[in-house]
């Protein structure tokens, strides 16, 4: 893929003159410069799907505002990072642009790189979803697991609309349509957030549901347990992360702020453990919506669990 100038650009920040001290705009490269396979940063800049599930729009501004936060934050990582560039939904056809977004996951994983997606509503999840399925399509019935950090189950039925609220159906639905387990893991649901109807539907799924309620620092060690049993279940890994996720206090810059929340405290030690079984194949960053983000705070969060996630050490 080519590499939008302006995607580039994004990647400025502090310049240290002490020996090791590479921050990431000094070492993210364009993907065409690629000498090797590393981490494939690609924007997904769209709010299309936000829009018609009736928040507030703003999202597809989140791949920039994300790149700009990590641009300044500490290089810890061993292995290389590249710029994919962006794909655009400008014209309201969602369905293309999640088409042409699993086209470029497909292609990353293809090229030996680790993609790491920057929404963008959570429409993107069917996109990268998508892609991971193409990629893995060769062996029968995978089972990928998707690990979703939500408040929302985005479980809504896409036979009225197609939106950021209906990606999992959707994948549910291709799963049952290509005869593959669909194994679904949502951590930090807002019972106050979901319907009835969306809880039933989980059920229906068995989706392993973990509310925001659930997890805490006691809870922590005996949750990372399950995750672990999880992933052990699974050939391959999609980590999904909704910033609505987080207390409205440290992720106001979202289509819907979140009264309580799962504290990033809370998050790290279990995203930590998901990086530890090595069956991460593809993260992606949804709902970051800078048009509401107070002093780049919930970009600056979105860097943060971005760089745990990706940092060699």
């Amino acid at each position: 893929m080519r590499v939008d100038q302006f995607c580039m650009d994004a990647w400025t920040g502090r310049v240290d003159p002490e020996a090791d001290s590479a921050r990431w705009h000094q070492r993210v490269q364009p993907l065409a410069d690629a000498s090797q396979p590393g981490l494939a940063l690609l924007g997904f800049a769209c709010d299309e799907g936000v829009q018609r599930n009736h928040g507030r729009i703003g999202a597809a501004g989140g791949p920039v505002a994300i790149r700009k936060a990590l641009a300044n934050l500490a290089w810890h990582r061993d292995a290389p990072a590249y710029d994919a560039g962006d794909i655009a939904c400008d014209d309201g056809d969602l369905e293309a642009a999640q088409t042409r977004l699993a086209y470029a996951v497909r292609a990353l994983l293809d090229a030996g790189h680790q993609p790491l997606v920057l929404g963008g509503g959570h429409e993107v999840a069917y996109g990268s979803w998508s892609g991971l399925a193409g990629h893995l399509g060769k062996q029968p019935a995978p089972r990928i697991g998707i690990i979703n950090f939500d408040a929302h189950f985005d479980l809504r039925d896409p036979a009225h609309v197609r939106s950021s609220g209906t990606p999992f159906s959707q994948i549910a639905d291709q799963c049952v349509a290509r005869d593959w387990p669909f194994r679904y893991a949502c951590l930090g649901i807002s019972r106050a957030s979901n319907t009835r109807a969306l809880f039933t539907r989980a059920a229906e799924l068995d989706v392993w549901v973990r509310e925001d309620r659930d997890i805490s620092e006691s809870t922590l060690e005996a949750l990372g347990r399950e995750l672990d049993a999880f992933a052990n279940d699974c050939d391959a890994l999609y980590l999904t992360l909704d910033i609505d996720v987080l207390p409205a206090c440290e992720a106001p810059g979202v289509s819907a702020p979140a009264a309580r929340g799962v504290a990033i405290s809370l998050l790290e030690p279990l995203l930590l453990r998901l990086k530890a079984s090595g069956k991460v194949r593809l993260i992606d960053v949804a709902e970051l919506n800078p048009l509401h983000d107070i002093d780049n705070r919930t970009a600056r969060a979105a860097a943060r669990l971005i760089h745990v996630l990706t940092s060699s050490d």
